[in-house]
């Protein structure tokens, strides 16, 4: 299960993972745009001398000085070996996309793998009735203020009541708490059929069969 059943909690999530991946694929492309302009800073070019102040060939919106630190920048990279400036390049572009894209990769996917490995398992165990007394007291040991608030959505109930009610066995009781546990992880407690239930159910509306001999029933008493 990779989204939640509740639907306002699911659009959070779709949320969320949509905007991880706007700002992934945000990030790759100025990855991209910054390594190609490193590779075109870093290419050799011609001897000329410099143009004067006024040639329309300088660099637009910066100052004298600024155009000038730029040439000489690249004019040392184009010097250097082309081997070591195109791993430096390529290092520079890697950097550009891991520390933004890991920053926001290393807070929200251990919270959403953590997410999908509870929700599986609370389903699982919401298919049993002693999954669900896990489940029952897994909402009992949450803070006493949630624990308070599932006491209040039930009638006459308690913190307190809710306890003694698992401790007893009480059914509805761990059905509630079970059910609240299912409702915070964004879940729906599916209908379960009893044991006495299926075991008294007929099968295609007809009672046991008895014994039949020859001659007609055969009594086994």
């Amino acid at each position: 299960m990779w989204y939640a059943q509740n639907p306002g909690r699911r659009t959070r999530q779709l949320l969320g993972d949509g905007a991880v991946l706007l700002w992934t694929a945000l990030w790759t492309g100025a990855a991209v745009v910054a390594y190609r302009l490193a590779c075109l800073l870093t290419r050799p070019a011609p001897e000329a001398p410099p143009p004067p102040i006024g040639d329309p060939s300088r660099l637009p919106l910066v100052g004298d000085r600024v155009d000038a630190a730029l040439r000489a920048a690249a004019d040392i990279a184009g010097a250097g070996d082309p081997v070591t400036v195109r791993a430096a390049v390529i290092v520079g572009a890697v950097a550009v996309f891991l520390v933004p894209v890991g920053l926001v990769l290393s807070s929200w996917l251990p919270r959403r793998l953590r997410w999908i490995r509870q929700a599986a398992a609370a389903q699982e165990l919401a298919a049993s009735y002693d999954g669900r007394e896990l489940l029952a007291l897994r909402a009992l040991l949450r803070p006493l203020d949630e624990v308070a608030r599932t006491a209040y959505e039930l009638p006459d109930a308690t913190a307190g009541s809710l306890a003694e009610g698992w401790r007893g066995g009480d059914p509805d009781i761990i059905d509630a708490l079970a059910e609240a546990e299912l409702v915070r992880l964004g879940l729906h407690i599916a209908e379960q059929e009893t044991g006495a239930e299926q075991e008294t159910a007929p099968e295609n509306g007809t009672g046991p069969l008895e014994p039949c001999g020859p001659m007609g029933p055969v009594s086994t008493a």
